[in-house]
């Protein structure tokens, strides 16, 4: 009877935890090749399940498409949730080939927090236009709506979303999940330190990300080759770094891998932070977001 009741206690456990996966961690442009391929290539796309099942999508880039088939393929027909940081190319390039898009059974609800989400729905339809793709957007068979998130919380099942105003040209957002006493923060494509602040100060960052379980942040960059790319909205191995410490975050996530940096590049930066961080004897885990792993929150 006390394995038994172990069985069901571990069942339970796992059953209230945040599911992540990573289905896309490149940046800027898809990037395939042998020197990429364990950390992966595709671009931006998370998938989050929360404890009662419900599927939450952060961002279509290219990784979309694997994780399109996966849905289908296992059968989980439903509501798909698709929330979008910003509709910069990386981000977006991947639904046009979103399989459960074109399948009437599923209903796909479409959030994004204003100002920066208001033309996503313009954008989507127009990416489908027959110069660009062979299937329009009015073709899909899905049931699509678009929301904006224009309260400071949103409630999704048992669980509170919230965003953020990332540093980024053309504007984007950052996603805070928590459920169950569990948080997960997703802020890509964004310039902790950028010449112009018009997303959030690094002291709202901070709040934001404060005690988070995982905090997932754009690394584009070491910190050697921001000199030349200023306002480019993209930050640094080390003030990504920065602001986990200084947030408390039990876990950091590097992601947005710049295209050009080798899976061996990656090893080392992260060999790196883990030195550092034994050397302050810090309590925190880090890695660097490879694309097909799975991660639980509890």
């Amino acid at each position: 009877m006390a394995t038994l009741n172990a069985k069901i206690q571990r069942l339970f456990e796992e059953a209230s935890d945040l599911k992540v996966t990573f289905w896309g961690t490149r940046g800027s442009i898809p990037s395939p090749g042998q020197e990429t391929i364990r950390y992966g290539g595709n671009t931006t796309c998370l998938e989050v399940e929360l404890n009662d099942g419900t599927l939450i999508i952060i961002d279509a880039g290219t990784g979309i498409k694997k994780l399109g088939q996966h849905i289908v393929s296992n059968s989980r027909v439903g509501k798909i949730n698709i929330f979008f940081t910003h509709s910069h190319w990386d981000h977006i390039q991947g639904f046009p080939l979103f399989a459960p898009a074109y399948l009437e059974e599923y209903d796909i609800e479409i959030f994004g927090c204003e100002p920066v989400f208001h033309n996503v729905q313009e954008i989507l339809t127009n990416q489908m236009d027959a110069r660009y793709f062979p299937v329009r957007f009015s073709n899909l068979k899905a049931k699509i709506n678009f929301h904006e998130i224009r309260q400071e919380k949103l409630v999704l099942g048992d669980a509170v979303i919230d965003c953020i105003k990332n540093n980024h040209p053309g504007g984007a957002n950052g996603f805070k999940i928590t459920e169950n006493g569990k948080t997960l923060v997703f802020i890509t494509d964004n310039e902790l330190h950028a010449p112009e602040n018009s997303g959030s100060s690094w002291q709202e960052f901070v709040d934001f990300c404060r005690g988070a379980d995982m905090l997932i942040h754009d690394s584009h960059y070491r910190a050697d080759e921001l000199e030349n790319v200023t306002g480019w909205g993209h930050s640094s191995f080390e003030q990504a770094f920065e602001l986990a410490i200084a947030a408390r975050a039990k876990e950091l996530l590097f992601f947005h891998h710049d295209p050009d940096r080798t899976d061996d590049e990656i090893d080392e930066i992260v060999k790196g932070f883990r030195k550092t961080i034994k050397k302050m004897g810090l309590d925190m885990k880090l890695d660097a977001a490879i694309e097909g792993t799975k991660y639980r929150i509890g």
